[in-house]
């Protein structure tokens, strides 16, 4: 029987230690979006829409860390609650190009004060710099291709 390369603990486990990372950013975020009875996932459609502008449904589901299955789902719903508009791509009528509406813009503005106060807390316990260069690192992370090398 061959013996098994051991795991690491689950202290130093990378994605354990990414989750409870994110459970320590998002659960504040939460509670600001609690208030507005709107879910993170939804919220994050929403900024990505008011950053970027218009966006096809596929870009949208990579843009938001979404299954796009997940994402028709949402945007059913956020459509019916007047957060977004759907129309079919008038260069290819199988694709859907997604648009915030005023009402869905409300909501960031609505959160925008807390938010940028929440960010300016952690970017001031964590220090500016090293919060810029945890980004750097998540973005290199997320750039990695980790493919199996034949």
């Amino acid at each position: 029987m061959a013996t098994q390369p051991p795991l690491r603990r689950t202290a130093r486990s990378l994605p354990i230690a990414l989750l409870r990372a994110r459970e320590r950013v998002m659960g504040p975020i939460r509670e600001i979006l609690n208030e507005s009875g709107i879910s993170e996932q939804k919220f994050r459609v929403i900024r990505v829409l008011d950053e970027s502008g218009p966006m096809e449904q596929t870009a949208l589901a990579q843009a938001t860390c979404l299954l796009l299955p997940s994402l028709t789902r949402m945007l059913r719903a956020m459509e019916q609650e007047g957060l977004l508009t759907r129309a079919s791509d008038p260069k290819d009528g199988r694709k859907s190009i997604v648009t915030v509406t005023d009402k869905g813009c409300q909501i960031l503005q609505d959160h925008a004060e807390d938010a940028a106060a929440l960010f300016a807390d952690f970017e001031a316990r964590f220090g500016k710099e090293r919060m810029e260069e945890l980004l750097d690192m998540l973005e290199d992370l997320v750039a990695l291709d980790m493919r199996k090398k034949d």
